[in-house]
C-alpha cells in the first residue's frame, strides 16, 4: 500500500520542483539521432531537458486505413492503452506504471496511432516493459463491451469546431482521409474482437512504424526496438490513395450558433517544400492572434472586419498528410450572421493574394512555433514521432528553420493559387439556414 506521507502537500511540492529543474531554455533545441534497423523500423532519439524519459511507439494505423466495416477501429486502438494485451492485463499495466510515477498516453489522427510512456530516467525499464506489449493488443470481448460507455462519452465531448473539421474532411475526400478519427455511433458495440485483431495484423509492421525517445540513449532504444514482436500479419494492408473531390457535408442542430469549415486542396507532407509553403501561408493569412487578446493580422483578419460588426471567431485550417492536404478556415458565429463572414473569408481564400510582407510575418510566426515545440520535451517527441513514421527521417529544429528561410515568395504564392484554383469543400454544423453551399462559393 502506498505511504500516506507522500500525499502531503509539502512532499508533493518538493517532488514537483525537483523534476522541474534545469529546463531547456527557449530556443535551445536537442540534437536528434536517427537510425533504421534491419527490419526497416525507424529509431530516433533526442536529449531531454528534465530527468524524465519519454518513449513513443508510432504506427501508421490511423483512420484513413479503415474500411467501411472497420470504421472506428483506430479510435479503439487509442483506447487499447487502457486495455489488456496478450501478455499483460489492463490492471497490471496501470498499476506497475503508476507505481514508478509514470504515465501512459495514447493518441492518434487520420494517419497515425501512437503510445507514449513517461517515467523518471531510473524507471524507464518498467515503462518499456509494458509499452512493448501494446503492439499486441488482445481486445477481450468483455473489455470492448465495458468501453462502449467510454466511447459514447468521448463522442459527446467532441466540440462543434472539431465536428466541422471532420465534416469538411468527409466532403473533401469521402473515404480514406475522409474517415472520421472518431468511431461512428452506428458502430458502437459492433466492432468484434476478430475484426480489430485483423485490423491490427494488417497495419502493424516494422516498416510502417517508428520508435522515438527523448532522454534515452540511442543504443538502448535501438535494443528495445529490436525486441518488439509485431503481429504475424506483417502489415499487409495498403494505404488508400487520397483523392480530392470537394463538396458539402452539413448537419443541422438546435441552437442559434453555427460552425463552418471551408477548405481547398492543400499540400502533401511528402512534398517538403510545398508543405512548408502552406505552413507559412497558414500563419500569413491569419492562424490566430500572435498576442493575447490581440487581433489576427493577415488576409482573413481583414476579410472578417469587412463582414460587419457581429462577433466572429475564426482561424486558418492547414492539414497536411503524407499524400494530400486541406487548406482553408474555420469560422464560428451566430447562425443568422455567419453567412456573410463565410462569404468574405471564402473570397479572400479564392483570391490567392499574399504579399511579401505577409510572407515575412508568416515565416517569423512559423519559426517561433517550431522553436516552441522543439524546446519542450513533450512537444518534441510528438513531432519526432510524426516525422519518423511518415517520412522515415527526422529533421531537427535548425534544419527546419533553414528550410523555412529557403521558401520563396513565389512558392507561397503558388500554394495560395493552388487553393484558389481547387474546388472548395464545406463542412458545417449548427444553425445552417444562412450558410452557403460549396457551389455558391466557387
Amino acid at each position: 500500500m502506498a505511504c500516506n506521507a507522500s500525499k502531503t502537500n509539502l512532499l508533493r511540492a518538493i517532488a514537483k520542483r525537483g523534476y522541474a529543474t534545469c529546463p531547456r531554455p527557449v530556443g535551445d533545441t536537442a540534437a536528434i539521432n536517427v537510425n533504421v534497423l534491419d527490419n526497416k523500423l525507424v529509431v530516433a532519439t533526442a536529449d531531454a531537458s528534465v530527468p524524465v524519459t519519454r518513449v513513443s511507439i508510432v504506427l501508421r494505423a490511423g483512420a484513413r486505413h479503415e474500411a467501411y466495416d472497420t470504421l472506428g477501429a483506430s479510435h479503439m486502438l487509442r483506447l487499447a492503452g487502457s486495455m489488456s494485451t496478450q501478455n499483460s492485463t489492463a490492471f497490471a499495466i496501470a498499476r506497475h506504471i503508476q507505481q514508478v510515477g509514470g504515465t501512459l498516453i495514447s493518441w492518434g489522427d487520420r494517419e497515425l496511432v501512437g503510445y507514449t510512456v513517461e517515467t523518471t530516467s531510473d524507471n524507464v525499464e518498467t515503462g518499456l516493459c509494458y509499452l512493448q506489449d501494446l503492439v499486441q493488443p488482445a481486445f477481450k470481448p468483455w473489455e470492448l463491451k465495458d468501453n462502449t460507455k467510454t466511447l459514447l462519452n468521448q463522442l459527446d465531448a467532441v466540440s462543434t469546431k472539431e465536428r466541422a473539421i471532420e465534416l469538411v474532411h468527409k466532403a473533401a475526400f469521402r473515404r480514406g482521409l475522409g474517415n472520421s478519427i472518431y468511431i461512428p455511433r452506428f458502430q458502437l458495440g459492433k466492432l468484434s474482437n476478430e475484426s480489430l485483431l485483423h485490423y491490427v495484423a494488417s497495419n502493424y509492421s516494422p516498416s510502417s512504424a517508428a520508435v522515438v525517445g527523448v532522454g534515452i540513449d540511442n543504443n538502448t532504444l535501438s535494443g528495445f526496438a529490436q525486441t518488439l514482436n509485431f503481429p504475424s500479419g506483417g502489415g499487409s494492408a495498403g494505404k488508400s490513395e487520397a483523392s480530392y473531390f470537394g463538396g458539402d457535408a452539413r448537419k443541422d442542430t438546435a441552437g442559434h450558433r453555427a460552425v463552418v469549415a471551408v477548405a481547398g486542396e492543400g499540400g502533401a507532407a511528402s512534398n517538403h517544400k510545398e508543405a512548408l509553403a502552406f505552413a507559412i501561408l497558414e500563419q500569413a493569412v491569419g492562424a490566430g492572434a500572435a498576442t493575447k487578446r490581440g487581433n489576427s493580422a493577415g488576409l482573413f483578419g481583414e476579410a472578417v472586419s469587412c463582414a460587419g460588426d457581429a462577433p466572429v471567431q475564426f482561424r486558418a485550417l492547414n492539414a497536411s498528410y503524407s499524400d494530400s492536404g486541406l487548406f482553408g478556415f474555420v469560422v464560428a458565429a451566430d447562425g443568422k450572421e455567419i453567412g456573410k463572414a463565410v462569404d468574405f473569408l471564402a473570397r479572400a481564400l479564392k483570391s490567392g493574394a499574399v504579399s511579401d510582407k505577409d510572407v515575412a510575418r508568416g515565416k517569423a510566426l512559423l519559426k517561433a512555433r517550431v522553436m516552441g515545440k522543439h524546446s519542450s520535451d513533450g512537444g518534441l517527441i510528438k513531432q519526432m514521432g510524426r516525422q519518423a513514421a511518415l517520412t522515415r527521417t527526422v529533421l531537427d529544429a535548425n534544419t527546419l528553420i533553414g528550410a523555412i528561410d529557403g521558401i520563396s515568395l513565389q512558392q507561397v504564392q503558388a500554394a495560395a493559387k493552388k487553393v484558389a484554383g481547387s474546388k472548395l469543400s464545406v463542412g458545417a454544423i449548427g444553425h445552417l439556414a444562412n450558410v452557403p453551399y460549396a457551389s455558391d462559393l466557387a
